[in-house]
């Protein structure tokens, strides 16, 4: 209501004027400079304050909030319609392919390489005084540890129906203390009636099985160090297995033991993948790459931990390429979900073979050669893929610690692979080089705007959104394609420019300013308005300050 608001006040303001027979202009003759040189400067101060907070709005939200305003509120009011309403119809048979790729492809992952809570996540907070986690990822974690490690069955053991609580709490204390809580009721000894003999009873005592869900939830959070979430794990490990080992062959008797053999097929499965990430983090890799390969041959179909991706990195370490082509060429499949792990592993195996002897100069020369060529095409791929990335191996971006989730083709996914393989790329000898010559070239190829791709599916217009959510308010996101500035923003920086040049110039010439202001005010309240020219403004200020008309040579006059 604001623009209802400005027009009352006109009125009023002009109803003033010709109650007391006031011309409407004629008070400007009144006026004094400082009156100019406080309007203008005022002028220019609103719109400089406006333009810093359109900026601000645009780098944080990725739009202009008068933009956004004038669309979602003032359009209604002046019965706006949108212009696409029509064509909606027509065109929602041929987008929902496009609508489904675009929910698949912001859809989030749990990242293979997360770190440790305890012992890596909170080390970090403790030294820094940051939160490497944001409330979203954290959320995200504990809906995959309600997914993974419970089921509908817990309640009938104590320690799991205290687990299912524990992982719906937010304090991560509550969790840790409710955790110790599982593990002392597995202590209490039970009685278990077993009727031998027809007359009498005989009593058997046993221990109720651990629970290995607490011993994972004080593994990653409790553990301080890498040591001793192994050693946690351990022992999760060992009561996983017995409870694997039971359900396993009670899984056909209905559907609630099938239940729970697949949760705990899930446990064990996490138990093992994070003792090979402990052995990867104590140096163990040779250990960690046959703990890896015996999990990936023992439970096939379970790719939703994508285990794949850990082994190629435990193998890059140990700098068996061979071995790392034999993976790529399992995973690196056109039917195959990708990923940035698969697409920038192959072209560093691809630049590994050129790289060492590749030069800018010589190849401008005498031209790529077909294993240069096979390289670059390998990056310019890669790069398509997630462009986000090579700035973080250039080392053009700092790095932070990566997110437990992470968004492929994102910013998010980028630091996750980024911040696990820079070391490889150094290792490979003008690998760097190839990479910060070639990648940018890649997007010559891509169309633009991106209402398609070239080797992958257009790049989603989600990402910007999740990545925010996902990282740490002080990282700053990085956003592709690059946002053009809004109108409004341009706006208000000439207004501002503008305004303050004009402030400018009346504090340094008043009289002159004056005279302008005076002459232009006659001219609009004049009747002869349709026929003045620039000509007469500056006869008029000529004569208010009396200057000499200057001799007219016959150029001038022609």
């Amino acid at each position: 209501h604001v623009w209802r608001l400005g027009l009352l006040f006109l009125v009023s303001f002009l109803d003033i004027m010709l109650l007391y027979k006031v011309p409407p202009f004629m008070f400007l003759n009144t006026l004094t400079p400082k009156f100019y040189v406080a309007l203008t400067g005022t002028s220019s101060l609103i719109s400089g304050l406006i333009l810093i907070f359109e900026w601000w709005y645009f780098r944080k939200y990725g739009t202009s909030f008068i933009e956004q305003v004038s669309v979602s509120h003032l359009r209604p009011l002046l019965g706006g319609v949108d212009n696409n309403s029509s064509n909606n119809s027509n065109s929602s048979n041929g987008d929902s392919d496009s609508n489904r790729q675009s929910v698949s492809e912001c859809k989030v992952w749990r990242n293979p390489l997360n770190l440790f809570r305890g012992a890596e996540y909170n080390r970090y907070t403790w030294v820094t005084g940051r939160e490497p986690l944001t409330y979203y990822d954290m959320n995200l974690s504990a809906q995959d540890h309600q997914t993974f490690f419970t089921c509908d069955s817990d309640h009938l053991r104590p320690a799991d129906a205290i687990m299912q609580k524990a992982w719906r709490e937010r304090n991560p204390q509550a969790r840790i203390s409710a955790a110790h809580e599982a593990l002392e009721i597995n202590e209490i000894r039970s009685r278990v009636e077993v009727p031998l003999i027809a007359s009498s009873t005989i009593w058997e005592i046993k221990l109720l099985p651990k629970c290995a869900t607490a011993y994972i939830l004080l593994a990653e959070e409790e553990a301080t160090t890498i040591a001793e979430a192994e050693k946690l794990f351990k022992q999760a490990l060992k009561a996983g297995d017995g409870c694997y080992r039971r359900s396993q062959q009670l899984q056909h008797h209905g559907s609630q033991y099938e239940a729970q053999h697949r949760r705990d097929t899930n446990v064990l499965v996490y138990i093992k993948r994070r003792l090979a990430m402990c052995a990867r983090r104590l140096g163990r890799t040779r250990e960690a790459v046959k703990m890896m390969r015996d999990l990936m041959k023992e439970f096939p179909l379970l790719s939703m931990f994508n285990i794949h991706e850990n082994l190629l990195e435990a193998l890059l370490e140990l700098q068996a390429y061979a071995d790392v082509q034999a993976v790529l060429a399992k995973y690196d499949d056109i039917s195959l979900p990708k990923s940035a792990t698969i697409c920038y592993t192959a072209a560093l195996l691809k630049a590994r073979a050129v790289s060492d002897k590749f030069s800018p100069e010589a190849a401008s020369r005498r031209g790529l050669s077909t294993a240069e060529m096979n390289a670059v095409e390998a990056i310019h791929r890669a790069v398509e893929f997630n462009p986000h990335v090579p700035k973080y191996l250039l080392e053009m971006k700092s790095l932070i610690l990566p997110p437990e989730h992470i968004l492929k083709r994102g910013d998010s996914e980028a630091i996750a692979y980024a911040f696990f393989h820079l070391a490889h790329w150094k290792r490979v000898e003008g690998a760097l080089n190839l990479l910060h010559c070639t990648w940018e070239g890649t997007f010559r190829m891509i169309p633009y705007p991106l209402e398609k791709g070239h080797l992958f599916y257009p790049y989603p217009i989600c990402t910007e959104t999740a990545d925010r959510e996902l990282l740490p308010s002080f990282h700053e996101v990085s956003v592709y394609p690059k946002k053009e500035l809004p109108f409004f923003i341009l706006f208000t920086a000439g207004l501002c420019s503008f305004t303050a040049m004009l402030a400018l110039l009346t504090h340094q010439f008043p009289e002159l300013m004056g005279v302008f202001a005076k002459a232009m005010s006659d001219i609009f309240c004049s009747a002869e308005f349709r026929d003045w020219n620039c000509k007469s403004i500056f006869m008029r200020v000529e004569d208010e300050l009396e200057i000499p008309p200057a001799p007219q040579s016959q150029h001038f006059q022609n």
